[in-house]
């Protein structure tokens, strides 16, 4: 486990157990079987929805971008934990718990694939 991981799950003990899995080039943060969060490039970014967007980027929050393609940036889901949180772990729980929220409502909403 590197030592942001390490980071990671002491900065959110006060939310509870997380579990981090390797995906990609970062990792997702899991409460559960329900990815909240992912880290890319040592960074903590929070699954949200529209009404949590706005209170991210009103703390000065943006949202993770990729390339699928050279020059092509896509927008997605996942919004920076704001720095203020990085310092506070009651903070980073809070934060947490409206991320999982997100995540448990977005994760209820998908049809069960046919089998």
């Amino acid at each position: 486990m590197s030592g942001f991981h390490a980071f990671v799950e002491e900065l959110f003990a006060e939310f509870g157990p997380v579990r981090i899995k390797r995906m990609f080039g970062g990792a997702g943060i899991y409460a559960g079987e329900v990815m909240f969060g992912l880290i890319d490039d040592e960074t903590i970014y929070l699954k949200a929805d529209d009404t949590l967007k706005a209170e991210l980027a009103a703390e000065g929050s943006v949202s993770w971008v990729y390339s699928r393609a050279p020059g092509k940036w896509e927008e997605t889901s996942y919004w920076r934990l704001p720095e203020t949180a990085l310092d506070d772990p009651e903070e980073a729980a809070a934060w947490a718990r409206k991320a999982l929220a997100v995540a448990q409502a977005k994760a209820a909403q998908k049809r069960p694939k046919p089998r």
